[in-house]
Order: C-alpha cells, then sequence, then structure tokens
C-alpha cells in the first residue's frame, strides 16, 4: 500500500470520526437559573406590591418549576400552643406557652408552616440550607409544646408562591434583593428590624 493511500485512509478516518464525535456531544445548553433557595428574598422599596411592602421572605425552593418561600417579618400576634392544637383536631392536656403566630404569605393562609432550626427533623421535614428547616405538620407543634422541637422556630400561616417563570420575571424588573439566610435573622431579631438589617446584607441588586 502506497503511503499516499495511506494519509488518505487516514484522512477519511479522521473525518468520520469527527463526525462520530460532533453527533454523539451534548448540545449547549443555556445555564438554569442559580437556585434562591436558602436565600433570603428581601422586598424592594419600589416593588410597588402592599402585599409584600418592607416583607422578608425565607426561600424554601426555587426551581425551573416555581418558587415557593414564608415571609418572617409579619407577626400576627401571640396564641396559645393548646388553642392552636385544637384547630387542627389536637388535643394534648401537657401542652402549655404561647407561640408567636406570622403570616406566612397570602396563599392559603389557613396552611401552617414551622420554620425553625436544622436540629430537629421528622419525616417531610425539608432541609433548607443545613442550617434552617420547615416541616408542616401537628406533630412539631406538639413537640415544640412537650419540650422535644427544635431550639429556635417560627410558626406561620400562609406562604409566597411563584409559578414557572413568574419569580424570575419579578427579579429582573428589581422588585426584589436577595441576601444570606441568617439564622439570627431569621429567628432572634426584632420583627420591625428585620427588613432594614436584611436590606444592609443584600448581596446583589436583580
Amino acid at each position: 500500500m502506497s503511503s499516499r493511500l495511506d494519509r488518505s485512509i487516514l484522512t477519511v478516518a479522521a473525518i468520520l470520526l469527527s463526525a462520530t464525535l460532533l453527533a454523539t456531544a451534548p448540545h449547549a445548553q443555556a445555564p438554569e437559573r442559580v437556585s434562591l433557595a436558602g436565600q433570603l428574598l428581601i422586598a424592594s422599596p419600589t416593588i410597588g406590591d402592599p402585599r409584600f411592602d418592607r416583607t422578608v421572605i425565607l426561600m424554601v425552593e426555587h426551581s425551573r418549576n416555581g418558587a415557593f418561600g414564608i415571609v418572617i417579618n409579619l407577626p400576627l400576634g401571640e396564641r396559645p400552643l393548646a388553642s392552636l392544637l385544637e384547630m387542627f383536631g389536637e388535643k394534648d392536656p401537657k401542652v402549655a406557652g404561647q407561640v408567636r403566630i406570622f403570616a406566612g404569605g397570602p396563599v392559603q393562609p389557613g396552611m401552617g408552616f414551622v420554620v425553625h432550626s436544622a436540629d430537629y427533623r421528622r419525616p417531610g421535614t425539608i432541609d433548607i440550607d443545613g442550617r434552617v428547616a420547615m416541616t408542616s405538620s401537628r406533630e412539631v407543634l406538639l413537640d415544640i409544646g412537650n419540650n422535644r422541637g427544635p431550639k429556635k422556630s417560627l410558626v406561620a400561616f400562609g406562604y409566597s408562591g411563584w409559578g414557572p417563570g413568574q419569580l424570575e420575571t419579578e427579579l429582573e424588573r428589581g422588585a426584589w434583593h436577595t441576601a444570606p439566610a441568617e439564622p439570627k435573622l431569621i429567628f432572634d431579631e426584632e420583627r420591625d428590624k428585620v427588613w432594614d438589617s436584611a436590606f444592609s446584607l443584600r448581596t446583589q441588586d436583580l
């Protein structure tokens, strides 16, 4: 076989190999927006929606399918834990004390959620960022009332929700800022100072 023929065969083989690699290579995709789960969503001063004026939302879930979060700075008042449990058809004579109730958002205001420190876990608990979690069950309230609950907790009714692409649109028009979800800010900061504290920690203007 001549050297010229050898070179021709090698050239054809190289072309066929390149074509095969191009055919099997994965198509490049546009990167998906980084999830904001575990971040704080801070209402812009110009948000224009009175329901979210100066609100701070702990983002629980955020994906291409939508987003879900709990407002952490709209207290509604305190209520005996025993009466709260009775609302869910649960009675426990050993339960004592009161809990502070928050408005978690305008969606399904009759649905209860407990945002809490990650030292507590039950089946169904959502681990938000390794430091903060969320549980939605009457059992977590029973455990809180019997001193078996999490060290830190926040009880909210209702949530804030967005459909696919909805939050992204609001972010693009500057309705929200983001900041790290510091547990001290979530559980310990005076509620009337939460927005100011979170706003001072904002990491980017979206």
